[in-house]
């Protein structure tokens, strides 16, 4: 059993380092750094910035999310764990909210977290163009950006990348 367990760690090592080093080799992004405060989220690739965009949230940005419905953004470091194509939103990449802290705050609160934050495309029923739509807040506590952006952000990310969300 041991040796089984020193094989699985092992491959595991392996595939991080190979992720990583695709990841570098292919121009994609190892880090997503969203910054509240700026409204803005920053692709980087070994510390460096290659793009950053201007994002919408939900109405009420400031403070960590705490509860469902609670149109609060996150805070703090999660992984962006999987992509959906036929999002409501055009696409979406999910953020792996809650976390076990997020869920033992909530626990001892006696509120449920919520979920299914993602990073996602345009509201397809709002009325304003793309670069009106991204002057207010107005997700439920997703991160929106236009079209165009989440066709290069689903580009530029591989499942499994860091995002870092900072007020």
């Amino acid at each position: 059993m041991r040796v089984f367990l020193s094989t699985i760690i092992s491959l595991l090592l392996v595939l991080s380092v190979f992720q990583t080093n695709l990841a570098h080799a292919s121009g994609k992004a190892d880090l997503v750094v969203v910054t509240k405060s700026e409204s803005s989220l920053s692709l980087l690739r070994e510390g460096k910035v290659l793009k950053s965009y201007r994002i919408a949230m939900g109405d009420n940005p400031v403070g960590h999310k705490l509860t469902e419905g609670d149109q609060r953004t996150p805070e703090g470091r999660y992984l962006l764990d999987y992509k959906k194509s036929d999002s409501a939103y055009y696409r979406s990449i999910h953020i792996s909210y809650p976390n076990d802290e997020d869920r033992l705050r909530a626990n001892a609160l006696g509120i449920e977290p919520g979920g299914q934050i993602m990073i996602h495309g345009e509201n397809p029923n709002s009325s304003l163009s793309p670069i009106e739509a991204q002057q207010y807040n107005w997700t439920d506590g997703c991160i929106a950006v236009t079209n165009a952006e989440m066709d290069e952000l689903w580009r530029a990310i591989d499942e499994g990348t860091p995002i870092e969300i900072w007020p």
